[in-house]
């Protein structure tokens, strides 16, 4: 009877033994060498939000409102690129829900147009649009950073250059090491500038109730009637809205992306708009129009006249919402270089990721080389321009996609819809805002962007149509010595 009992109790012992056995078995086991769905709902949230509320709602409310001429447009303005940034943004979640691969617009011009447009965008936002955009936000970063050192004068410009260069670094740094740190640290600096939006809000809120009010009367009072003036306005204020297509890069890895792609989308961009408007209206609360056109940080002014004795807060805060929003447009960055090596648009290595940390981590080395070789040039406001003429060419072709899809793939399964006519207007938005400037003020530096687009072409047709031989051979040692510098490997492919 005992010896029953003892085999018995063997037995179970032997099974819980092999069930936990199997269970480490199955922890151990690698992962494959994909990047991992690491993303959540309240990361694309942050991400999103992150990555708009950068450098721009406090510098370029100088611009909008001298294009403008006035508070009232100035006002309408910002509220009307937040209806449109949520209207382009209906438009990817339909396509992000449709094709669910990472590299946003680049998958959608390849699967509408075929691969020679997606060769053209992808060569324009990989060598020029995407480390010129990363580059601006930290010399933004580093404007700021810097100022406290330098009390009533402006840093100097080596100063600013080195410092951006080091955040750079640091940023490229990080979303190596980790793709789930890369989202802390935006979850951590998303929650430290929506604190300090809800802080000048609160400020202007408490000044207009004071009968601080003087700024809104006759609102409309010299109001621009140039065609092209309103196109830069519009260029200007989008470009602080910039990055609600963001999400739509790293599709791949969300966790579900066919719900928390759109409610990402559907939370973040109008919880941007209503804080970019508000802002503007604490602004005019505190400066007249020409006081904010002649400050030279209107946000740090504007602690100045109403936070006193904490004033130093603001600076601080500014530092954090565009270090935060250069993280994000690295973050993203990486993703559209790795999926251009990985369909063969870009050099194979690109494609290649981390072993040990699954990131991509020579497409993030890349952006931040070119990056830090756009510091170079610190005119802000040109790189600015540029950079909106070229992307708008973009967002125009991708808004296009979507209609030219509905006809040519209908048999893709749509679970967000937009209405066709949303497409349309941003089509016809996007035509306004890339024609409006040229014809208001025509500048061969358009002409040059113009021909450094189409230029990828002389590459594309050798490199990538006829795929010479010669070049292979050049750099299949190149690639084999940077795969065991970087310990980096192919994607494995997964069903």
């Amino acid at each position: 009877m005992e010896e029953g009992n003892i085999k018995k109790r063997k037995e179970s012992q032997n099974g819980s033994t092999g069930h936990r056995m199997e269970c480490q078995y199955k922890e151990k086991q690698p992962k494959a060498t994909v990047l991992q769905k690491d993303v959540g709902l309240l990361s694309a949230i942050c991400l999103i939000v992150g990555t708009m509320i950068g450098s721009g709602i406090f510098i370029s409310p100088k611009s909008v409102l001298l294009y403008s001429g006035a508070v009232g447009p100035c006002l309408l303005i910002w509220a009307a690129c937040g209806v449109l940034a949520t209207l382009g943004a209906l438009c990817y979640a339909e396509l992000g829900t449709m094709i669910t691969k990472s590299g946003g617009e680049y998958s959608y011009l390849s699967e509408a147009f075929g691969s020679h447009i997606a060769y053209l965008y992808s060569w324009t936002s990989v060598m020029v649009l995407k480390p010129s955009s990363f580059a601006i936000i930290t010399l933004s970063f580093a404007e700021y950073a810097s100022a406290p050192f330098y009390p009533g004068c402006t840093p100097p410009l080596l100063v600013t250059k080195c410092l951006s260069a080091a955040a750079l670094f640091l940023i490229v740094t990080v979303n190596c090491l980790s793709v789930k740190l890369a989202s802390y640290v935006q979850n951590f600096f998303t929650a430290a500038k929506l604190f300090i939006i809800l802080v000048i809000v609160v400020a202007g809120m408490v000044m207009l109730a004071q009968g601080n009010t003087e700024t809104f009367s006759n609102a409309f009072e010299g109001t621009s009637s140039s065609f092209g003036a309103i196109g830069l306005a519009f260029y200007n204020g989008l470009w602080a809205y910039d990055g609600w297509n963001q999400l739509n890069f790293i599709t791949e890895e969300l966790k579900n992306p066919f719900r928390n792609l759109p409610l990402a989308i559907l939370i973040g961009i109008p919880l941007v708009s209503v804080c970019y408007v508000l802002v503007n209206v604490a602004y005019f609360s505190v400066m007249t129009s020409t006081e904010l056109l002649l400050s030279p940080a209107v946000a740090v002014t504007f602690g100045d006249r109403v936070l006193h004795p904490l004033s130093w807060i603001i600076p601080l805060f500014v530092v954090f919402s565009t270090f935060g929003s250069a993280n994000g447009s690295c973050f993203t960055a990486g993703r559209l270089a790795y999926v251009s090596g990985r369909e063969g648009h870009m050099v194979k290595i690109l494609s290649y990721i981390s072993l040990k940390r699954y990131t991509p981590a020579p497409a993030l080395i890349l952006n931040g080389m070119l990056a830090i070789f756009y510091i170079i040039p610190a005119d802000i406001n040109t790189l600015i321009n540029y950079f909106s003429f070229a992307q708008w060419v973009f967002y125009g072709l991708t808004a296009l996609a979507l209609i030219v899809m509905r006809f040519t793939r209908k048999e893709l399964h749509r679970p967000v819809k937009v209405p066709i006519v949303i497409a349309g207007l941003m089509v016809v938005v996007s035509c306004y805002l890339v024609l409006a400037p040229i014809i208001e003020k025509p500048e061969l530096e358009y002409l040059y962007c113009t021909i450094f687009i189409f230029s990828g072409l002389l590459l594309y047709y050798p490199f990538v149509h006829r795929k010479v031989n010669w070049a292979r051979k050049l750099m299949r040692p190149i690639t084999m010595h940077l795969q065991l510098l970087m310990e980096v490997v192919p994607p494995e492919k997964t069903e």
